[in-house]
């Protein structure tokens, strides 16, 4: 498939926060240089890395100098800061998101620009996307294709990193909320806020994004970053007018899921995976 170059007003910008990921970084970063849709820029954020991260990204900076956007924090201070350091240097109509192990699929971005521009009435559109590892591709993870704030009550309604949405919602909604309970789900409140402010999203069924399994991603989701989230999610219910009594079982979720040991969740997902 050609190129597609279209108007500076059509332009997407792609953040990524980056920290010590310098043996996935090239991989992730080349999936975006081969995309079909060749209209982006692309802001990287280094979040203090002490291995070859910043390295890395500056060669890519050196090579494709009107492609890449480098910049650094002063100090390590976590995914919310990072991406809202990148969007104070976005310039375009859209933006997308990306981490450094992850990978798009070629087509990922001219699909997104393309679901946008025939859905007027959608502010934000994510996709599935299909888990990988060295021993191949795994569970495709879904999201609910029309969610809306309901969907708050039983599933994070869309996957972080596949998402592409305007600018303005951006704007509309001052980025991500740097606090000690978004260390770990800056998305989750995202989703609230984005829900309470009037703003509509959708998910494309097709996995355009391929999410790295990591066991090490799963052993962090300890109980008290699980509790860090129950934080939020009790901000989110009284944002969004829940009844209370749901405050009361996402506590209980929350306890429960905490006792599952990480290696029967990876069990889990490989056996979903061979479904």
């Amino acid at each position: 498939m050609s190129k597609e170059v279209l108007a500076d007003n059509e332009k997407i910008s792609i953040i990524m926060a980056v920290f010590n990921c310098e043996k996935t970084l090239k991989e992730s970063i080349d999936s975006i240089l081969a995309q079909s849709y060749d209209n982006w820029e692309f802001i990287i954020c280094d979040d203090c890395s002490t291995d070859l991260t910043f390295a890395i990204i500056n060669e890519y900076k050196e090579e494709y100098p009107d492609k890449f956007i480098i910049i650094q924090n002063e100090t390590n201070s976590k995914l919310a800061y990072s991406l809202n350091h990148c969007l104070k240097y976005a310039t375009g109509k859209y933006v997308a998101r990306m981490d450094g192990d992850d990978l798009s699929t070629p087509d990922r971005l001219e699909k997104q620009v393309e679901f946008l521009r025939n859905h007027p009435d959608v502010d934000l559109v994510g996709c599935s996307m299909q888990r990988f590892s060295e021993s191949g591709m795994g569970m495709i993870d879904k999201k609910p294709e029309h969610p809306d704030k309901n969907t708050m009550k039983s599933c994070i309604p869309f996957n972080h990193a596949t998402i592409m949405t305007y600018k303005r919602v951006y704007d509309s909604l001052n980025g991500y909320t740097v606090a000690k309970r978004t260390e770990r789900g800056q998305d989750y409140d995202l989703w609230f806020r984005f829900f309470y402010e009037g703003f509509n999203g959708a998910n494309m069924e097709e996995a355009l994004y391929l999410v790295r399994e990591d066991i090490n991603a799963i052993k962090r989701r300890t109980f008290k970053v699980r509790w860090m989230g129950f934080q939020t999610t009790k901000y989110g219910y009284k944002l969004l007018g829940f009844p209370k009594y749901l405050i009361v079982v996402e506590a209980l979720r929350t306890i429960l899921k905490s006792l599952v040991p990480s290696k029967i969740v990876l069990l889990y997902r490989k056996w979903q995976s061979k479904k």
